[in-house]
């Protein structure tokens, strides 16, 4: 098992626009070409979005360029996590949000349940219009969705 790190910075309008982070249904037979040529440019769509999708697991479909780290050990991608949190806690809107020792308990606990093969997903409001997203996803297998293939083979 390896964890691949996301994070992604942007409008809150945009990451509430959850169908644009959703992976699309496949077609319901009888299925036409055209149905399936629909699905296939809806996918596709979905996969070079860099917003980040409603189930942290699916960050797995995403184009590789999306990775901005990756760990074998798991206390190496909380530690990923911590610097992360360092940087953007002075912009978090919300006072407790940045409090450090949270923030501490926030990479602790991300350890653990990297540990046993769990995903991480956290968001936080920075200022009253941006969100910051970010993310560690475990790979080859995934506890979730143990048939995704690691985007970097």
């Amino acid at each position: 098992m390896h964890i691949h790190a996301y994070s992604w910075l942007g409008e809150k309008e945009l990451f509430d626009r959850e169908a644009r982070r959703r992976l699309p249904d496949r077609p319901r037979p009888p299925v036409t070409a055209e149905d399936e040529e629909y699905y296939r440019t809806l996918l596709e769509t979905f996969r070079r979005s860099e917003l980040p999708p409603l189930e942290t697991s699916l960050w797995l479909l995403k184009s590789p360029t999306l990775i901005r780290a990756t760990f074998e050990e798991p206390k190496d991608a909380a530690a990923w996590l911590g610097r992360e949190l360092t940087e953007h806690g002075p912009g978090f809107l919300s006072h407790q949000e940045a409090d450090t020792a949270r923030l501490a308990r926030l990479v602790t606990t991300a350890a653990d349940r990297l540990t046993h093969g769990t995903d991480i997903s956290i968001g936080f409001y920075l200022g009253r219009t941006s969100f910051l997203s970010l993310a560690l996803v475990t790979c080859t297998p995934n506890h979730w969705m143990p048939d995704l293939r690691c985007p970097l083979t």
